[in-house]
């Protein structure tokens, strides 16, 4: 889970000047990994990690992303996919941006790192 706490560290810098991260956000009848609130904005994250022998985590992400964010009232959200599996490029050279749609139509930042 060391990407989860770069991750969260970093968001502590964006939000410190009035801010607030809630780890495990309880939503519905799930638990979103992190709801950022900085004065009007509030933004659904939620943390995949794909490791070997896996499957492509996207697809359950956008399912559960979109449910959080329907609790929310939101329309836009993110997921961030931390690539595991072995053999692959640096991280600098294989993170990717992408905005894909929810089940239900919702837009949703995609990182893969």
């Amino acid at each position: 889970m060391f990407p989860y706490f770069v991750l969260t560290a970093f968001l502590h810098r964006v939000v410190n000047a009035g801010g607030s991260i809630e780890r495990e956000y309880a939503i519905g009848m799930g638990r979103m990994d992190i709801c950022v609130r900085y004065k009007d904005l509030v933004l659904g994250i939620e943390l995949k990690v794909w490791r070997d022998g896996e499957p492509d985590p996207l697809a359950e992400g956008l399912e559960q992303i979109d449910g959080y964010l329907a609790g929310l009232s939101q329309e836009t959200g993110w997921l961030i996919i931390f690539d595991r599996r072995s053999g692959l490029p640096r991280i600098s050279e294989r993170t990717t941006t992408e905005v894909s749609l929810t089940p239900s139509g919702r837009q949703i930042r995609v990182i893969r790192a």
